[in-house]
């Protein structure tokens, strides 16, 4: 019967809200800290990034997480937490130890921010897309 609801709700229910939240209060939860080592930094927008040694590619990650009855925080914390777990270990197959200009890419639309990212949000699915420049920085 829930399924059959599901199926048969509202197209309010598929609408995604989208929700711009701060950078700082998802990596700064100790989920991240422990998810997210050292080794790989990340530079939002335009945050000044010093020399570049090396660059290796541009990167997308995209990545959704189940909603349902979660607050918009934990729903989006989540998946934009797993979009940057996605970007650190494309860092570490490469050798690099920053992921620079780290852009909102949500169905390729670029949102660019020091210090938030957007995330969509509906009944049941939250979603946060990320691109970068996976680079080696000289002075890290």
């Amino acid at each position: 019967m829930a399924a059959a609801l599901l199926l048969t709700a509202s197209p309010s229910f598929a609408a995604d809200d989208v929700i711009m939240l701060p950078v700082a209060n998802a990596i700064n939860t100790p989920e991240a800290q422990q998810k997210l080592p050292s080794s790989v930094k990340f530079y939002f927008g335009n945050q000044p990034v010093g020399r570049i040694a090396q660059t290796f590619d541009q990167f997308v990650s995209n990545r959704k997480t189940n909603a349902f009855a979660k607050s918009d925080d934990a729903a989006c914390q989540r998946a934009f937490l797993s979009a940057l777990i996605s970007l650190h270990q494309r860092a570490d197959e490469l050798g690099a130890n920053a992921v620079i200009h780290i852009v909102s890419y949500y169905r390729k639309h670029e949102v660019s921010s020091d210090t938030e990212y957007e995330c969509h949000k509906g009944f049941l699915m939250a979603g946060v897309a990320l691109r970068g420049d996976v680079v080696r920085l000289a002075d890290h």
